[in-house]
This record gives C-alpha cells, structure tokens and sequence, in this order.
C-alpha cells in the first residue's frame, strides 16, 4: 500500500534596488491533481514478509496491483489498493482479491513528518480474514517508524472466532534514500506482535526483512528489486507443503506505474 499526498507550492520573489524598488510575484506553480492512480505487476506479492499466493510453493506467482488516493493539500487523505492473492480464510473459504481502504493525516511536528490514520483489509469472499488496524507514522529524514495496532476482532484470521486478534501490533522501521540519480535504496525490518490470549491459541511472534533498490525510469515508471522474507519459518509453513515456508527469503522484482 502506497501514498503520497501532494503539495501545491507558491513562490514570491522581493526585489529591491537602491532608492526604487519592485515586487515581482513569480508565476504560481500549476496546482497539482489531488488524485492519483498507481498500478503494479509484482512477481510475487508478500505482505510483511509473508506470500500472499498459498496455492504454490514456487518463488515466482505474480500478482497484479493497483489503487487510487485522494490527497489534500491540508494534510487528508483517503485511498483505496487492491491486489490478487490466493489463500484460504479460517472457514476455508479462497481469498483472490485484497481490497484495502484507508484514509489518515499528515502533517510536520517540528523536524518530523507525522501520518495517523486507519486501514481495513478486506477479502470478498474469505471475510475471516478482514482486519482492521489504526496506525501512526513517525518521519524523519530518510527514516520512517510506523506502528499499526488491530482494532478488528482478529488479526487477518488469527483470533477471529475469539476476539483475541484484537491488540496485535506491528512496528516497521524503514529507510530510503537515493543514492545516485535515479537510484533510491530501501530497506525496512518489522516486528508481528501477537497479543497474549492469541500467542496462547498458537500464534507465534515474528520478525519481517527487505532490502533493494527502485529506479525510476521516468514518465511515472519505476521498476524496484528487493529481497524479502521473515524469520520463524517453521512456525509458518504451507499447508500444501509442510516442508516449505510462507516465510522463505524471495527476490521480488515489481514494475509500477504512476499517473
């Protein structure tokens, strides 16, 4: 899920020379659409660390992405992304479209940049796996730390039936940054933390990774390649294929368009 709201920007100019003086307004900039679109072919989609496409354990199960965002200039917004998966919810019922809804706030505190907000998560079809998450966002320069808390009963299925989902936490702490033209290296790590009651049903702790880097091919294009995965592999493994894990390090090369 990406977002950037936009900014309009006015620029004046004071000119003043000796005993006369003039003041000249520069031209405004074009206002900027507060509407965006995005679209994404992925090799394999993962979500903190973890494949989204249970049907198969091979690294490469592309999935198409896409979504549109609302920003305006004060600071809202509000967004719908989409993407293909392929797993079964708690009922057994097959999960092939993720549709995520999400509106928030940004706005500087000093020298950080801060972004609150809300998100749900929604399977049609496979509903024991929607989950709902409040989420605060920290940035400073290259940095961000964002922590997300699951208001939901369950946590994408874990906890559903007992409400034990509830209070599951997410930190990430990601880094981007360009490092020659055209060039911008990133690199995030998360933490899944499951709440006490759904710990005891099961569910285990873990941690997420990514690295790699995004050129920007202009005209809004990019193409990024990143290394992902998670630890806790034999806590998570497939259930087409006991032996392999959803967890599994992957490269992942996605092409993402901008408009």
């Amino acid at each position: 899920m990406k977002f950037a709201p936009a900014q309009v920007t006015l620029a004046v100019l004071v000119a003043l020379s000796g005993s006369a003086f003039a003041q000249t307004a520069a031209p405004a900039a074009e206002p900027v659409d507060p509407i965006s679109y995005n679209i994404s072919a992925v090799s394999n989609y993962k979500y903190r660390g973890q494949d989204q496409n249970t049907s198969k354990t091979t690294g490469f199960k592309p999935a198409l992405q896409g979504g549109v965002d609302y920003a305006n200039p004060n600071g809202f917004y509000v967004g719908n992304w989409n993407s293909t998966v392929n797993f079964l919810d708690n009922n057994g019922n097959k999960a092939n479209v993720e549709v995520d809804l999400y509106g928030g706030y940004k706005f500087p505190l000093g020298d950080f940049g801060m972004d609150v907000g809300a998100l749900t998560y929604i399977y049609p079809g496979a509903t024991k796996a929607n989950t709902t998450e409040l989420y605060a966002a920290a940035t400073y320069g290259p940095v961000t730390a964002k922590y997300s808390s699951t208001v939901s009963k369950g946590y994408f299925g874990v906890g559903e039936a007992t409400s034990n989902g509830r209070g599951t936490g997410y930190l990430n702490l990601a880094f981007a940054q360009e490092i020659m033209p055209k060039v911008t290296f990133k690199a995030s790590v998360g933490s899944t933390m499951f709440t006490s009651d759904a710990k005891n049903g099961g569910a285990v702790n873990y941690s997420d990774y990514s690295i790699g880097a995004a050129y920007d091919l202009g005209e809004g294009m990019s193409v990024t390649g990143s290394y992902v995965g998670a630890n806790k592999k034999n806590s998570y493994t497939y259930a087409i294929d006991s032996s392999k894990s959803v967890n599994n390090g992957t490269f992942i090369v996605m092409l993402t368009k901008a408009i």
